[in-house]
Protein backbone atom coordinates (compact mmCIF):
# COMPACT_ATOMS: atom_id res chain seq x y z
CA UNK A 1 0.00 0.00 0.00
CA UNK A 2 1.22 3.31 -0.83
CA UNK A 3 0.05 6.59 0.83
CA UNK A 4 1.03 10.37 -0.01
CA UNK A 5 0.64 12.72 2.52
CA UNK A 6 -1.85 15.42 2.28
CA UNK A 7 -1.01 18.33 1.11
CA UNK A 8 -2.88 22.27 2.43
CA UNK A 9 -1.08 25.21 1.24
CA UNK A 10 -0.28 27.97 3.60
CA UNK A 11 -3.07 30.69 3.74
CA UNK A 12 -4.25 33.21 6.08
CA UNK A 13 -6.71 31.99 8.14
CA UNK A 14 -9.56 34.48 9.87
CA UNK A 15 -9.69 38.15 9.59
CA UNK A 16 -11.31 40.66 11.79
CA UNK A 17 -12.40 43.78 9.93
CA UNK A 18 -13.95 46.64 10.80
CA UNK A 19 -15.51 49.14 8.70
CA UNK A 20 -13.67 51.28 6.46
CA UNK A 21 -15.17 54.66 8.12
CA UNK A 22 -13.80 53.47 11.56
CA UNK A 23 -11.63 56.44 12.43
CA UNK A 24 -7.63 56.00 11.58
CA UNK A 25 -7.21 56.18 15.66
CA UNK A 26 -9.37 53.99 17.01
CA UNK A 27 -8.22 51.08 13.91
CA UNK A 28 -4.61 52.00 15.34
CA UNK A 29 -5.57 50.98 19.03
CA UNK A 30 -7.74 48.13 17.43
CA UNK A 31 -5.05 46.49 15.94
CA UNK A 32 -2.53 47.31 18.39
CA UNK A 33 -4.74 45.87 20.84
CA UNK A 34 -5.21 42.08 19.26
CA UNK A 35 -1.27 42.44 18.46
CA UNK A 36 -0.13 43.08 22.20
CA UNK A 37 -2.40 39.68 22.82
CA UNK A 38 0.16 37.22 24.55
CA UNK A 39 -0.36 33.85 26.12
CA UNK A 40 1.78 35.07 28.71
CA UNK A 41 -1.11 37.07 30.68
CA UNK A 42 -3.98 35.60 31.77
CA UNK A 43 -6.28 38.04 29.74
CA UNK A 44 -4.03 36.68 26.64
CA UNK A 45 -4.42 33.75 27.00
CA UNK A 46 -7.98 33.13 27.53
CA UNK A 47 -8.77 34.85 24.67
CA UNK A 48 -6.31 33.51 22.54
CA UNK A 49 -7.20 30.47 23.65
CA UNK A 50 -11.26 31.22 22.59
CA UNK A 51 -9.77 31.33 19.17
CA UNK A 52 -7.30 28.28 19.30
CA UNK A 53 -4.54 30.90 18.09
CA UNK A 54 -1.07 31.47 19.70
CA UNK A 55 -0.78 35.36 18.28
CA UNK A 56 -2.49 37.77 15.76
CA UNK A 57 -0.71 38.89 12.92
CA UNK A 58 -1.04 41.63 10.85
CA UNK A 59 -2.45 41.32 6.95
CA UNK A 60 -3.16 42.87 3.76
CA UNK A 61 -5.50 42.62 1.25
CA UNK A 62 -2.85 40.49 -1.55
CA UNK A 63 -2.74 37.78 1.42
CA UNK A 64 -6.21 36.24 0.39
CA UNK A 65 -5.47 35.67 -3.60
CA UNK A 66 -4.50 32.53 -3.50
CA UNK A 67 -7.59 31.17 -1.36
CA UNK A 68 -10.03 33.74 -3.46
CA UNK A 69 -8.66 32.07 -6.99
CA UNK A 70 -9.05 28.43 -4.87
CA UNK A 71 -12.55 29.72 -4.02
CA UNK A 72 -13.45 30.66 -7.57
CA UNK A 73 -11.50 27.35 -9.20
CA UNK A 74 -14.38 25.59 -7.10
CA UNK A 75 -17.28 27.45 -8.48
CA UNK A 76 -17.85 29.26 -5.12
CA UNK A 77 -17.93 32.90 -5.77
CA UNK A 78 -19.93 34.55 -8.28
Amino acid sequence: MVSFPRYAPTYFDYNWTVHSAMPEAKRKLLTDAFLALSPDTPEGKEILALQRATKFVPTKTENYKDIEAAAANAGLLK
